[in-house]
């Protein structure tokens, strides 16, 4: 019988809880996954109970909360709490999102609350995001042209201009490829939704002039073609894009210039 062996510390523990809901407010429990890089530990899940009476209603707001009247140590990214920058991404009730635009009441029952999964974890709720940036560099995400700049601007009709649009508002919060199979298994040479949607905006730019250097840079059998349109990351994406239709125009284009 096969015997397999798991991981040092890859066992998710049960954890402490902090405090305990009193006869009186608004109650809601959090299971809050910890990990500390500066111990031997095994990350846990720790239970927080939050009087949410006197509290904002995302769960984001909760966090916050959480950190400056119950535990210090706790450790997330956040920053315009508004859905726009995507620091604040993570693992919500199984689903990726961003924590500043989940309610915590529209999930039932406890708000279980984790990292972005199949990722490294800097320390808490804090995923590495360096291979996912460095993927979204890959793709030269700028306007690239052999013309000499016009004097002021370059000019777009509003029919190219509109051609943009679900593609330019994505914010990089790695919802979408965190949530693709793929991805989990081979994020080391598959680009991803999110890389392979910014991809698909610059070549779908009537401006940028590297349309066959950037398709010529995709054509890889990892870095484009291990999407398999599960769709996972247009159901998770919290800015309601559609990545997979993104990532089956550049496949269209690559049949398209053959």
């Amino acid at each position: 019988m096969v015997q397999l062996t798991l991981p040092k510390n890859s066992k998710v523990e049960t954890g402490k809880t902090w405090n305990s809901p009193g006869s009186e407010g608004d109650w809601t429990e959090f299971r809050i996954y910890r990990w500390n890089p500066d111990d031997s530990a095994n990350p846990r899940v720790d239970t927080y109970w939050v009087d949410c009476g006197n509290c904002g209603p995302m769960v984001l707001d909760a966090l916050i909360k959480i950190k400056n009247e119950i535990d210090a140590t706790l450790t997330f990214r956040r920053s315009c709490r508004e859905g726009i920058c995507g620091s604040c991404s993570m693992n919500i009730d199984g689903i990726n999102t961003l924590a500043c635009l989940k309610g915590y009441d529209d999930i039932k029952g406890p708000v279980k609350i984790y990292p972005l999964p199949h990722m490294q974890v800097v320390k808490d709720l804090v995923p590495d995001m360096t291979n996912f940036y460095a993927q979204h560099q890959l793709i030269e995400p700028w306007l690239k042209t052999d013309t000499p700049a016009p004097p002021k601007e370059w000019k777009q009709s509003h029919e190219d201009r509109q051609k943009l649009d679900g593609l330019y508002e994505c914010i990089l919060c790695a919802c979408c490829s965190t949530s693709c199979p793929s991805y989990w298994w081979n994020s080391d040479r598959y680009l991803g939704p999110a890389a392979l949607l910014q991809a698909y905006r610059w070549v779908n730019d009537s401006r940028d002039e590297a349309t066959g250097e950037r398709l010529d840079a995709l054509e890889d059998p990892f870095r484009l073609y291990r999407c398999h349109t599960i769709l996972n990351c247009t159901k998770a994406c919290p800015k309601g894009l559609n990545p997979a239709a993104a990532i089956a125009n550049i496949k269209r284009k690559m049949v398209e210039r053959t």
